[in-house]
């Protein structure tokens, strides 16, 4: 994942004084896999899903 969305998953969670966990559990996946999605160390057809999944949730482009 590009370091810009991963900087603006943190804002718009920081906006929502919402948590990776809280975030995790709404899409219903652990929060170490997060974060792995979040910094880049999954990139799978799976973890594309979920960042679509992230995106829509937080309304990110």
């Amino acid at each position: 994942m590009s370091e810009n969305l991963d900087l603006k998953i943190r804002n718009e969670l920081r906006k929502r004084r919402m948590t990776f966990k809280e975030l995790a559990t709404e899409i219903g996946i652990s929060s170490p896999y997060m974060s792995d999605i979040v910094n880049g160390k999954r990139d799978g057809e799976k973890a594309q899903e979920h960042i679509r999944t992230i995106k829509k949730i937080l309304n990110i482009r």
